[in-house]
């Protein structure tokens, strides 16, 4: 009989401790939960989540700019949303979160539920980022990061990485002429990889609108992607450039150089590093580079710009001319003539010169 007493009051004991345990637990979860903050108003917190950033190092970021007091409690939260059917009353669907990367204002007073409903919401504060047209990888590179995007050199390191453009179906020496000039709303500290592959699948979708550039090979398609990059950098009156492309078809199936001047200054500024020179000069024109098309007859290995739709649509359907020269006769304009022969075109030269 007194064994039974005793076991009883082991078992009653037993269930008191761990009744105990839990309601400990409870409250001790109950209070961490609470706003850090009881304040009705509270000045907003900027929060950041970077592309990729995993729900520890979030909470731990959330705890350590004290917009919550527990940050592996916060982490069980997110992870586990029917807790908040035992601790915390909330309008919150109760499936798996997803935490979005993005610019957030928080404050201190908000509780668990309303913290994670903001940073799932997609709610999130863009940068907005103009790439124009003609664009070489290392201005736009440049671009992204004094815009906070991604590090200059881990955009253009994964923009000549063999391994991405294969996976991106391009067939080139880099991206260079795939990145699609148009705006783009970014967040801060995003994969440099993430960045490209972004802009690359818009060249894509962008190229779908184009009939002549539909069921080319990926070698087939850099060679009008490179002489886009080309006409990209000649032109500045769209209509005048399917007649550039015309110019440069017709001497590409003569074999003779395509002689323009913006390939010398991409070897000037991209491959030899020196400033945008404010003329080219004949010493210019003998620079020992593939890229030369004063010296070498052909395309450019690679594009030596980002073109855009008008420059894409001229190269990828040229109309069917006699040019063979082109001239410019207008600074102010960007505006050209067109010739048909050496001639003519030395005394357009002389004109433009005389003038």
């Amino acid at each position: 009989m007194k064994s039974k007493k005793i076991f009883f009051a082991f078992i009653i004991s037993t269930i008191s401790i761990i009744f105990i345990a839990f309601l400990s637990a409870f409250i001790f979860v109950k209070t961490q939960i609470k706003p850090v903050s009881s304040l009705q108003e509270e000045t907003p917190v900027q929060f950041e989540i970077s592309y990729g950033e995993s729900t520890k190092k979030i909470a731990t970021n959330l705890q350590n700019k004290n917009l919550i007091k527990n940050a592996d409690l916060f982490y069980y939260f997110v992870r586990y949303p029917k807790l908040f059917d035992i601790f915390e009353k909330s309008d919150l669907q109760k499936e798996n979160f997803v935490l979005k990367s993005g610019t957030y204002y928080l404050s201190s007073n908000m509780s668990y539920s309303q913290i994670i409903k903001e940073l799932s919401s997609g709610q999130q504060e863009f940068i907005k980022i103009a790439i124009p047209e003609g664009h070489t990888v290392s201005k736009i590179a440049r671009l992204l990061e004094q815009n906070q995007i991604c590090k200059a050199q881990d955009f253009i390191n994964i923009c000549i990485d063999q391994n991405f453009l294969q996976e991106n179906n391009i067939s080139s020496l880099s991206a260079e002429g795939y990145l699609f000039p148009d705006t783009y709303f970014l967040n801060k500290n995003m994969k440099a990889s993430f960045v490209a592959e972004l802009m690359i699948k818009n060249f894509f979708k962008q190229i779908s609108t184009i009939p002549q550039m539909q069921n080319k090979t990926p070698e087939e398609l850099d060679q009008i992607v490179i002489l886009a990059s080309i006409v990209e950098k000649e032109y500045r009156i769209p209509n005048e450039a399917p007649l550039i492309a015309s110019v440069f078809k017709n001497r590409l199936k003569q074999n003779i150089g395509l002689y323009s001047c913006a390939t010398l200054v991409y070897i000037i500024t991209e491959i030899n590093g020196k400033p945008h020179p404010d003329r080219i000069l004949i010493e210019d024109t003998k620079i020992d580079n593939p890229y030369n098309t004063y010296k070498w007859a052909g395309l450019t290995p690679g594009a030596i710009s980002n073109p855009g739709l008008i420059a894409l649509k001229a190269a990828a359907n040229p109309p069917k001319t006699n040019y063979y020269f082109f001239q410019v006769v207008d600074v102010e304009e960007g505006r050209h003539v067109f010739t048909s022969t050496f001639e003519e075109h030395k005394s357009n030269h002389t004109n433009y010169i005389n003038k």
